[in-house]
């Protein structure tokens, strides 16, 4: 290996550019190819993992006695005895009977929502860099594996008390920040740049599905089996997509015995002008100094926040304001998710197409961000103060989850490139502690709060991207450039 100067790098890429221009296939096959279905796999493994971390949302409705949030913070978490002082007839009503209850205030909820969180922070950023040393299939299979096991143990760990089940949420939080870090190296080994909007999103998508699933489901298993059969189902599925992970997913093209030749030359092609970055050192100082980078790390920190108050708080929001049973609540709940998901997918599709009419990069990528951002976040605004129907409720919901996802177009592609992993679950960790504080502390005005501050949160994350975001290499990614010679 051998550091060029300013010049000769200049040369080399222009060459690079050219022999790639020269050697990629006019022609290949695109949604039933190999470098789709790792896609593909990708989307399973997005969906089981988010599923795992999100069922218990809509469970908690059928775990505690009550989820009105105008219990004391000084509520035992002792499971509920006979001579309570709290009415558990309108949580059990049509729930199967002999199922656990527990008395768990909404601060205790926000901990227990958050405690994954806590163990995926750990992983996120780590497990990207060990996929690079030791490969993707193992840190990812690894991790899915661990993440059905501790699911599969959590109505025993709730049922030993809540330091247990707090303790095996970190530890699942641990093995799902291992495989939404980890996926990272898969996407840079396998996805050609002009088609890297498209088949991000499409592996991305998983993790909306996973939450419509979960919360459809969920609800449904609670009402008719009891809530401990959800963590048992889904962990079962997770151990079947560990299994087809293991046989179907390979690190790179080149190691793949079934791709064929022209779409192998086709990536490998595509990505000859990529610096491979795995085993190098990340300038630290550099990145601090750099605006762009900051101003991704706010805008995902921010549009966390929104993300993580949608996926966790819609049941109880539903089941707070409406009162409905838990299996209606799955099914009211789930409909934003799915729509979100279909409008995931598409962002891919449109920021690709904006690229090939010669938009800008920068401005596709602000444009799709500004309208996953600023619209959803004004809606829950607004929702509390619309309370006449559940159906204008889910309908607000529902748009609000169709828009959000087009910052996966956005910011989360520009950060595959320039910005650190991981930042954004912070918010992950806040959002449950900080909303279950306010819930607890203002029984009548708690809801308006939460909506409130995500609101200011992500105009501070938007209006900062907007202000100094960039889409063009960095000077101290530059800087690191070694070309092989």
């Amino acid at each position: 290996m051998t550091k060029l100067n300013a010049t000769a790098e200049e040369n080399v890429h222009t060459q690079d550019m050219q022999l790639g221009e020269k050697f990629i296939p006019k022609k290949v096959q695109s949604i039933c190819s190999v470098r789709y279905g790792v896609a593909y796999l990708l989307h399973i493994c997005n969906f089981i993992t988010i599923a795992h971390n999100t069922v218990m949302n809509i469970t908690m409705v059928a775990m505690v006695n009550n989820t009105n949030h105008q219990l004391q913070m000084n509520i035992s978490t002792e499971e509920l005895s006979v001579n309570s002082s709290f009415d558990t007839n309108e949580v059990s009503k049509n729930l199967p009977a002999g199922v656990p209850v527990y008395n768990w205030s909404p601060q205790i909820q926000g901990i227990i929502f958050g405690s994954s969180n806590y163990g995926m922070l750990l992983t996120t950023v780590p497990s990207g860099y060990l996929a690079g040393r030791v490969g993707t299939k193992q840190v990812v299979g690894a991790a899915l594996f661990g993440s059905s096991l501790f699911i599969l143990c959590t109505p025993l760990a709730a049922e030993l008390g809540l330091t247990f089940l707090i303790v095996t949420r970190i530890a699942q939080g641990i093995c799902q920040g291992s495989t939404l870090g980890g996926q990272y190296a898969l996407w840079e080994k396998w996805y050609p740049p002009q088609e890297r909007s498209r088949l991000c999103t499409i592996a991305l998508s998983g993790m909306v599905l996973g939450p419509f699933t979960a919360t459809l489901l969920g609800g449904f298993i609670s009402q008719s089996l009891g809530w401990p059969f959800a963590f048992y189902i889904f962990g079962t599925i997770g151990c079947v997509c560990f299994l087809l992970w293991i046989f179907l997913v390979y690190n790179d093209p080149v190691s793949h015995p079934w791709i064929n030749s022209s779409e192998k030359e086709y990536i490998i092609s595509s990505l000859a002008e990529q610096v491979s970055s795995s085993r190098l050192p990340l300038p630290i100082k550099a990145m601090i100094r750099s605006l762009p980078t900051w101003s991704l790390l706010l805008s995902c920190f921010s549009h966390q926040w929104l993300i993580t108050v949608l996926i966790i708080y819609i049941p109880t929001y539903i089941s707070s304001v409406y009162n409905i049973n838990i299996r209606d609540n799955g099914l009211l709940s789930s409909l934003p998710f799915i729509v979100a998901w279909v409008f995931g997918i598409l962002a891919g599709q449109l920021a690709d197409f904006l690229l090939s009419k010669n938009f800008r990069l920068l401005t596709v990528r602000k444009t799709v961000t500004f309208l996953g951002t600023l619209p959803p976040s004004a809606l829950l605004v607004m929702l509390p103060y619309i309370r006449s129907s559940h159906l204008v409720t889910i309908t607000l919901l529902a748009i609000t989850c169709a828009l959000s996802p087009l910052c996966q177009a956005g910011i989360y592609i520009n950060a595959l490139d320039i910005a650190p992993r991981g930042f954004g679950q912070l918010s992950s960790i806040l959002v449950p502690t900080i909303n279950g504080f306010l819930l607890n502390q203002d029984p009548e005005f708690g809801w308006k709060n939460v909506f409130f501050l995500l609101f200011a949160i992500n105009m501070l994350g938007l209006l900062f991207y907007l202000i100094f975001g960039k889409a063009d290499i960095q000077e101290w990614a530059k800087e690191r450039k070694i070309t092989h010679l």
